[in-house]
């Protein structure tokens, strides 16, 4: 029989494993109510935009579960309650600075916690930081320079969709031999994937965290550290637009919204990686991937 004291050693030790995420929710918690109160007629808010939790949860999940970002989920949704295109992008970054920053940390702690000595995973760190430099510089010169998207929010939402799902699809079906280390020449394909994508998502509000996951899929990357990837990148490049779509008074983005929408996309963030884990990574992109194509051709 163990001794009183070892026991309640112990029992300290158990405890102490939920004192910082109880401490986390509580601050979290306080921060949501402290900015409801600033809404005149709070009460009338839920009400109205209480719902929106769920969308959070929705978009947040299939972005971290299979690097994709949330915007794939939100644009459709604003479209179809009529938003203008510059308020359902702002909206979209704003929400996704929640879902994607959850994410990013899940996937992050997954990697310290299980493969930070892991040879198949020696790419995560440099991938990250060349990826995500190149993006933010893609989505700053975009936004520098005024580079338009070709056409409206509608047709380039639905014809990226279209594509990628399609790309997805391939990417997913496609047997190649696992490698355990990029090579030069992949490093040099995520600098030019990352500005690129850098580009779109600066239109789109998603972009570079799908292409870097169909690029790494293909070039025969660990599933999971590819998702992994895109969700980490995605979360930088998101916030690298927070100037503009959050933080700025000529912001776009319907704050109301985003109030509910925010922590659902945080809940659905943590939610994802466990999900991602758990079923087999093809059968979640193949879901996805048949979501996004045939949102796309709804709303072409």
């Amino acid at each position: 029989m163990l001794p009183y004291g070892l026991i309640l050693k112990r029992r300290n030790i158990n405890l102490g494993q939920y004192y910082r995420p109880i401490a986390i929710v509580l601050v979290l918690l306080s921060a949501w109510l402290c900015w409801l109160v600033q809404f005149h007629q709070p009460i009338e808010l839920i009400k109205q935009y209480g719902q929106f939790v769920f969308l959070g949860i929705t978009g947040a999940i299939f972005a971290n579960a299979t690097g994709a970002g949330g915007g794939v989920i939100f644009i459709p949704v604003f479209s179809s309650l009529n938003f203008s295109e510059v308020q359902s992008v702002s909206t979209s970054f704003m929400i996704q600075c929640f879902g994607m920053t959850a994410g990013a940390i899940s996937w992050s702690s997954y990697y310290r916690r299980h493969h930070h000595h892991d040879k198949t995973w020696s790419g995560f760190i440099p991938s990250i930081l060349l990826a995500a430099t190149c993006s933010v510089l893609g989505l700053w010169s975009s936004q520098l320079w005024q580079l338009n998207s070709p056409s409206s929010l509608h047709t380039s939402f639905s014809l990226f969709s279209i594509l990628l799902g399609i790309a997805i699809i391939i990417s997913s079906q496609r047997r190649t031999l696992q490698s355990h280390r990029l090579n030069a020449r992949d490093y040099c394909w995520l600098a030019v994937i990352g500005y690129l994508g850098g580009i779109i998502t600066a239109w789109l509000s998603v972009g570079v965290g799908e292409l870097l996951v169909i690029y790494l899929m293909l070039r025969g990357v660990c599933a999971k550290m590819a998702v992994a990837i895109g969700v980490v990148v995605s979360a930088i490049t998101v916030w690298s637009a927070s100037p503009i779509h959050v933080f700025a008074s000529s912001s776009h983005a319907l704050f109301e919204l985003v109030l509910f929408a925010g922590p659902g996309a945080i809940i659905g963030g943590l939610l994802a990686r466990k999900l991602a884990l758990i079923l087999p990574v093809k059968t979640l992109k193949l879901f996805f991937s048949s979501w996004i194509i045939l949102t796309g051709f709804v709303m072409i």
